[in-house]
């Protein structure tokens, strides 16, 4: 008897199933025709056609493909048909009920001669794109990057502030992954400012900021992602621009960028050459507390005589097997040579204010780097319709290779007491495997799951060479700091989400797992260490469409901040003759909660994204410095900094960011943050079991301000403003900075070519000012510049092929954003 009821109940199941879509087939027509250009008979890919429906006020359509062909599945109806393209009179059809499929045959749009002037301006977008799910900064229209590298461009995304070295944070944090093309890479390089130092602005088309990434991501960065999309054209046939600068400090620069597709190939490459000097200061005055200390007060007066030519080139091929599917390599070489000149006079004085000793030391440092990158991608959209397959393959290896020979010459006798040779080897692996899979059910359900593996092995050997007896003593190798430490890392992860919309709320949840295997060699004491540890990173992101243009979203997400390269190195590695750094085998992984609440609304000039956030973080790392007991050969006492797990930290924030068009001619974004951090936490110092008070508060803020504006003759002008508000921490605070940066082009030969002037930093002030105070062993208070002046650049671009042609591929999918 049940077997007969289960068979009944699987043929009446079956039997509706079928019902069912033979009804939805019957009610389903389609509408297909092709669109071609008036006057020269080619095929406009990517025309709109836009259904609207009469009854129900639903607009829906579609694209045309290549050859401008389109068909378009709807239900039967009562429809209004618009076919549209950028720049061309638009084709409508009057009201009328379609029951069976419809062929509109051949469509030919011409050129609406009002609107070719607003091409270029329509098709390079809007500076900073706000989405629910991300920021996106586009880079074409940015003035005051041209000629400059990663690290201006990320200067100027909302949300992002880079300080006077070039350390990146985002929202206050400094603990955020920074991606090339969705992926970790060694062209960010060990010491991340340096490296971005070495991408041309040029190389970039734009920049995601992500600050709750879904399970998709690496749960790497407390803070979020910042997500670097480089240019790799596909505009049809051949295309492309050639620039050159010049300015003030000394700097040099040229790059061409270009692409020729096919109907089955597409070539492309971006290359850029750059010669820079960036000349800096920086300044110190120290009091020394410890009875030890041969000098009470020590006064440095630095100056940073920099020079350095960087070589960053890319090319690749997209071959299209399909309409829908294409496999894409990629190789990209980035070279730099620095030689700097930097020199230090310190004064040493004692308690009664007379002069000790009066030194000038001088560094000639020498610097290579060679990153290379090879990626091999695949992509498969299948029908075109939300089902998607991509498969990464990725190899990079940096080296870095640094050659210092220091002197320090007594002022007062003129005699050389010091003499010092460093070398410095840094070298990094990487190897990626990734794979997504997106599956689509009906409209509103959504599928993902995903795999990637991450491989990074670093070698870094420190060596030091000191004479010790003058005038001709031999170089003696330091026993104390010389060593070799090999730091190895695989994480495996692999995530699923789910994504549904239910009428206007949309979900996205997901969990992703990550398992780390480390191992660390310690190459000069043969010691080996391995950890492996596996985590699970729950997300959840919700959207509330108010109504059209209005937004509520809701989203949280568990992130790692996990420990690498000198954190761990246990050897101690020195920034100058009495501050050392010493990394701790035994420093655990920094887990964080992120919470965010945001606010999206969109006027007809006006765009407004608004966000009130709160991470919490267990067992933070705290850096403490003590007293080594050790006197430098001047008297000064050796201080040691290092790492621990310490604190809990909790930080609570306020932002907002921006898009208002009073008029035609005027453009404005901006951006705002507040936030508010609360550090607790107490060190014990074994040694001398004293404790030391980590607590703290800090309040801070950001603000930018960026414009833009059309003047007569159609020359357009920027005005960049930033202001970075004082911080402070347990042991030391930081002054507010302020910087102006203003920018100028215009636009000649037919609008084929671009000419710009460039000022940064015209009040120069992005200079970092700071107090240290250590109770009892010092207090400091020291300014530093990375470079001094303002810095004048004037920039020429020359375009080819591009002005209609760029109206394409703006029409392009994006890369794939979140459900």
């Amino acid at each position: 008897m049940t077997k007969k009821v289960i068979i009944l109940l699987c043929l009446f199941v079956c039997t509706e199933s079928v019902f069912s879509q033979k009804i939805k087939k019957t009610n389903e027509i389609f509408i297909s025709g092709k669109v071609i250009d008036a006057k020269t008979n080619q095929p406009l890919e990517y025309a709109t056609i836009v259904l609207k429906n009469s009854i129900t006020q639903k607009i829906s359509g579609g694209i045309t493909d290549e050859e401008g062909v389109f068909k378009i599945n709807t239900p039967k109806g009562t429809y209004e048909i618009s076919i549209e393209f950028i720049s061309f009179k638009p084709k409508k059809y009057p009201k009328q009920t379609i029951n069976q499929n419809l062929n509109l045959g051949t469509i030919k749009l011409s050129e609406d001669a009002n609107s070719l002037d607003e091409v270029v301006v329509i098709a390079e977008k809007t500076t900073v794109d706000i989405r629910l799910d991300k920021k996106v900064f586009n880079i074409g229209k940015d003035l005051s990057i041209r000629g400059g590298n990663a690290s201006d461009v990320l200067g100027n995304v909302p949300s992002v502030q880079v300080d006077v070295e070039g350390n990146v944070s985002l929202r206050g944090n400094e603990n955020v992954t920074i991606l090339i093309d969705g992926r970790p890479s060694a062209l960010v390089g060990i010491n991340g400012a340096d490296a971005l130092r070495q991408i041309p602005a040029e190389a970039i088309e734009k920049v995601e900021v992500i600050t709750s990434p879904s399970a998709r991501y690496d749960a790497e960065g407390t803070a979020g992602i910042l997500n670097i999309i480089l240019r790799k054209n596909k505009l049809t046939g051949f295309n492309g621009s050639l620039q050159f600068d010049a300015g003030y400090p000394e700097r040099y620069g040229a790059a061409f960028n270009a692409n020729w597709r096919t109907k089955k190939w597409n070539f492309f490459t971006n290359t850029g050459f750059r010669y820079r000097a960036a000349p800096g200061n920086a300044f110190s005055d120290t009091q020394n507390f410890l009875p030890t200390a041969q000098n009470a007060r020590v006064i440095e007066q630095r100056h940073f005589g920099r020079l350095s030519r960087s070589l960053f080139t890319s090319f690749g091929t997209e071959y299209y097997i399909t309409k829908n599917s294409s496999i894409i390599g990629n190789i990209i070489l980035n070279s730099g040579n620095d030689d700097d000149k930097n020199t230090n006079a310190i004064d040493r004085f004692n308690d009664a204010e007379e002069l000790n000793e009066a030194t000038f030391r001088s560094e000639n440092e020498s610097e290579d780097e060679n990153r290379v990158q090879y990626t091999l991608d695949y992509v498969n959209n299948f029908d075109g319709k939300g089902r998607k397959l991509t498969i990464n393959t990725q190899y990079s290896t940096e080296t870095e290779d640094i050659l210092n020979n220091i002197t320090e010459v007594d002022t007062q006798t003129n005699q050389l007491n010091d003499l010092e040779q460093v070398i410095e080897d840094q070298d990094e692996k990487r190897f990626l495997l990734q794979t997504d899979y997106i599956h689509p059910v009906g409209e509103n359900i959504q599928y993902e799951a995903g795999y990637r593996g991450n491989y990074r092995d670093i070698f870094n050997r420190f060596y030091l060479a000191e004479r010790k007896t003058f005038p001709n003593g031999p170089l003696v190798p330091d026993t104390n700091l010389n060593n070799s430490f090999n730091y190895k890392e695989l994480v495996n992860a692999a995530y699923f989400q789910y994504g549904q919309k239910f009428n206007k709320i949309s979900l996205l949840a997901g969990l992703r797992y990550e398992y780390t295997s480390v191992e660390i060699e310690q190459q000069t004491s043969t010691s080996t260490d391995k950890n492996n540890y596996g985590n699970l990173f729950p997300t959840l992101n919700l959207g509330f469409e108010l109504k059209e243009g209005e937004n509520i979203t809701l989203g949280y997400n568990r992130r790692i901040r996990r420990p690498r390269g000198r954190f761990l190195n246990p050897f101690p590695s020195r920034s100058s003759e009495s501050n050392v750094f010493s990394g701790n085998v035994n420093l655990k992984p920094v887990l964080t909660d992120a919470l965010d609440l945001g606010y999206l609304k969109r006027w007809k000039k006006f765009t407004l994204s608004t966000s009130i956030y709160y991470n919490r973080s267990d067992e933070s790392w705290e850096f403490i410095q003590e007293n080594t007991g050790q006197l430098t050969d001047n008297g000064d006492p050796i201080l040691r900094r290092f790492p621990i797990n310490l604190s809990l930290e909790e930080r609570v924030g306020f932002e907002f960011t921006l898009n208002y068009k009073p008029f035609k001619i005027w453009n404005i974004n901006s951006d705002f943050n507040l936030f508010h951090t609360i550090t607790d936490g107490d060190y014990l110092d074994p040694n001398t079991n004293k404790t030391t008070n980590f607590d703290f508060t800090n309040t801070a803020f950001f603000i930018r301000l960026n414009q833009k504006i059309t003047l007569p003759s159609k020359i357009d002008l920027q005005i960049n403003s930033n202001y970075r508000g004082a911080t402070q921490n347990a042991q030391s605070t930081n002054q507010g900075i302020f910087t102006m940066n203003i920018a100028a082009s215009k636009d000649i030969f037919k609008e084929k070519a671009s000419l710009s002037l460039n000022v940064s930093d015209v009040f120069n002030g992005r200079k970092r000012m700071s107090t240290i105070v250590l109770p009892g062993i010092s207090n400091q208070y020291s300014e530093f510049q990375w470079r001094v002046g303002p810095q004048v650049r004037v920039n020429f671009v020359y375009r080819f092929n591009q002005k209609k042609k760029r109206i394409r591929q703006e029409r392009e999918d994006d890369g794939g954003g979140e459900f």
